[in-house]
């Protein structure tokens, strides 16, 4: 399935949670804000937020620095 990832598309096996998405980018979940078609998704939701074909997600990475 296809969904547009930061603006590209990226195609995955089939469906599967933003939490299976964050793991497969190699992402740390603890430093990251996740957008599912223009909506914020709790990270106490990323278990149970299905991505489907189609969804537009936007990662962010929270970087600090002085």
């Amino acid at each position: 399935m296809e969904i547009i990832l930061n603006g590209n598309k990226y195609n995955l096996d089939g469906s599967c949670s933003v939490a299976a998405l964050v793991t497969e980018l190699g992402l740390d979940g603890r430093k990251i804000a996740v957008e599912k078609n223009l909506e914020i998704v709790s990270r106490s939701h990323y278990g149970t937020e299905e991505v489907q074909s189609g969804d537009c997600i936007e990662i962010v990475n929270f970087i600090g620095g002085g």
